[in-house]
C-alpha cells in the first residue's frame, strides 16, 4: 500500500533502537525524511546511517536528553517544519507502591508526560498552518490495564492519554490528527529488562522469564518491532485521517476486553 507521505518530514524520538527505530523505519521505507533523536549519539548514528543507506532518505540526528529543557529545545530546533511527530521515552524503573517518592513521579511526568507535551505545543501548530499533520505517542498498553509494578509509568502515561484526548479533537479540524499507540511486551531491551526482574525475583532463567511471559499472550508470542513500525507508519499515513484521539493496543491479545 502507498501510504502517500513521501516527501515528508518526521521527528522520531527514542529512535536508535526498540519501537521507535521500527516506526523511523517504516516510515523512512514510505519515503519520509527523518530527524532522529536519541541520548547515545554512537548509537543513534549508526542507526541512522543503516536507515540512509537502506532507503535513500535524509536523516538529521540529534543525540540529547529531550526530558530536559536544553535538550528539548536542541530537538525542536532541528524539526522545525516536520509534517509527522513520534514521541517515545522509555518507561520509568518497575517497583511496589511503597517505593516511589516525589521526586521519583517528577521524574516519570518529565519523560513520559511532559516532554510529548511540549514536543506537541512546539510542531502541531505549524502542522496546522499547513493543514496537515500527524501526532503518534507511544504510551503502554498499562493505560489500558495497569500493571502493578510499573506504577511510575502507570500515572506518567495516563495523563498523557488524557491531554491527548482533549487536545487531538481541538485540532482535527485543522488536519492534524494525534493518536497513542498502546504496546504490549515487544522484544526490545525494555522487555529483557522486565524479564531479567521476573527471573531474578522468581530464581529462573531469563529463558523461563519469557515463555513464561509469551504464555500468558494468546499470540503466543513478544511483537516485533517492524510490526510496530508499520502500524505507526499507517497512522501518520493520508489513509488515517479519520482516525482522531484514539488508543491501538498491540499487545497480541493480552488484555482481555471488549472495548
Amino acid at each position: 500500500m502507498d501510504l502517500g507521505i513521501k516527501g515528508k518530514r518526521a521527528l522520531v524520538c527514542a529512535s536508535s533502537k526498540g519501537l521507535g527505530l521500527g516506526c523511523a523505519r517504516a516510515l523512512a521505507e514510505a519515503g519520509v525524511d527523518l530527524v532522529m533523536n536519541a541520548r547515545g549519539a554512537e548509537a543513534l548514528e549508526a542507526s541512522a546511517q543503516a536507515i540512509r543507506d537502506d532507503f535513500g532518505v535524509e536523516v538529521t540526528t540529534v543525540a540529547c536528553d529531550v526530558t530536559t529543557p536544553e535538550g528539548q529545545e536542541k530537538v525542536i530546533s532541528a524539526a522545525q517544519g516536520v509534517d509527522i511527530l513520534v514521541t517515545n521515552a522509555g518507561g520509568p524503573p518497575p517497583g511496589k507502591w511503597t517505593d516511589w517518592d516525589r521526586e521519583d513521579f517528577i521524574k516519570a511526568l518529565d519523560a513520559n508526560m511532559l516532554t510529548p507535551i511540549a514536543f506537541i505545543k512546539a510542531l502541531v501548530p505549524g502542522m496546522m498552518e499547513r493543514g496537515w499533520g500527524r501526532v503518534v505517542n507511544i504510551t503502554s498498553q498499562s493505560v489500558k490495564a495497569p500493571i502493578p509494578v510499573l506504577g511510575l509509568s502507570n500515572s506518567a502515561r495516563a495523563g498523557l492519554t488524557g491531554y491527548v484526548a482533549g487536545t487531538a479533537r481541538q485540532v482535527a479540524g485543522k488536519g492534524v490528527n494525534i493518536n497513542n499507540l498502546q504496546p504490549g511486551i515487544h522484544a526490545t531491551d525494555r522487555a529483557d529488562s522486565l524479564d531479567k526482574g521476573v527471573s531474578e525475583a522468581q530464581s529462573i532463567s531469563l529463558d523461563e522469564a519469557r515463555a513464561q511471559r509469551a504464555a500468558t499472550i494468546p499470540a503466543g508470542r513478544y511483537g516485533t518491532a517492524e510490526e510496530f513500525g508499520a502500524t505507526c507508519a499507517f497512522l501518520c499515513s493520508q489513509h488515517a485521517g479519520f482516525i482522531v484521539g484514539q488508543n491501538i493496543l498491540l499487545d497480541g491479545g493480552a488484555i482481555n476486553a471488549t472495548m
